[in-house]
């Protein structure tokens, strides 16, 4: 990956999970970072404690579902490093519950964070990617090609994501911008436990075994790798794939399959 040497990378949620990681891991490939989260001082700390220099990194606190912030992100971004090569949205929330018993505010707030602040940040971005030709990423998810049960806001923002992101690539085609869908499976990460419930509090507790899902780290440096060859697209996992593929000709069958699969997890929506 050395093409990505020097090369200016926005990640929103970058305070955990698989936005750390991919912080951590552009590092390693001397980017400049400019790291994306509500909470500053976990973002500091990951400088801090990876020994950051300070000319080759920038932190902003900001709220992606405010677009005044996305449009500070990417000003703070051009006034330190003169320009923006990549933009990853990676920044989201999940939820866990089953839709006849979840409050429509749960919906509008995944949407928020997942869908809306994806399409702030790209908006205000994208003048700069184009001038660049650079790369704008979307973390969507499996769930962003197969509903998954208990998940309809954050499958429902995955899916708007995926459309978004292709429609944006089909404008921009003969423009040198690169897009790229990217779909983890399930990953190591705060997003289990962080996911909203039927009335919006957090779950706390993964109703996952983590210790059997692909790691934040190995997603981060698979992602970077795809921006690196400009792949328009990227599935995760075997599972991931799996679940894609059969889906197009068998989709009753998968129905099936993602019910009896989502339905071990420890009290299950579903």
């Amino acid at each position: 990956m050395n093409s990505l040497q020097d090369k200016v990378i926005i990640i929103t949620g970058a305070s955990s999970g698989i936005g750390k990681a991919l912080a951590e891991e552009a590092m390693k490939h001397q980017m400049k970072v400019v790291m994306v989260a509500r909470s500053l001082e976990s973002m500091e700390i990951i400088a801090e404690t990876n020994k950051w220099d300070a000319h080759n990194f920038l932190i902003i606190k900001a709220d992606v579902t405010k677009e005044e912030d996305c449009k500070r992100i990417v000003e703070e971004s051009v006034a330190k490093f003169n320009k923006i090569d990549i933009l990853i949205n990676n920044a989201g929330i999940s939820m866990r519950a089953l839709f006849e018993e979840t409050e429509i505010a749960v919906l509008k707030k995944v949407m928020d964070v997942n869908f809306w602040g994806t399409v702030y940040c790209t908006s205000y971005a994208l003048p700069y990617l184009l001038k660049s030709k650079g790369s704008v990423v979307g973390i969507s998810s499996v769930a962003g090609y197969k509903g998954l049960p208990g998940r309809t806001g954050y499958a429902a923002s995955k899916f708007a994501i995926r459309g978004f992101f292709e429609s944006l690539r089909i404008e921009n085609m003969k423009k040198g911008l690169h897009v790229l869908i990217a779909c983890p499976g399930f990953t190591t990460s705060n997003i289990r436990k962080t996911a909203l419930t039927s009335d919006g509090s957090q779950q706390a507790e993964s109703p996952r075994d983590e210790e059997k899902m692909m790691s934040a780290e190995t997603v981060a440096v698979r992602v970077l790798r795809a921006v690196a060859k400009r792949k328009p697209s990227l599935v995760l996992t075997t599972t991931g794939h799996l679940t894609v593929f059969l889906n197009k000709f068998v989709p009753g069958m998968v129905d099936k399959m993602v019910f009896n699969h989502m339905a071990k997890e420890t009290d299950a929506p579903c």
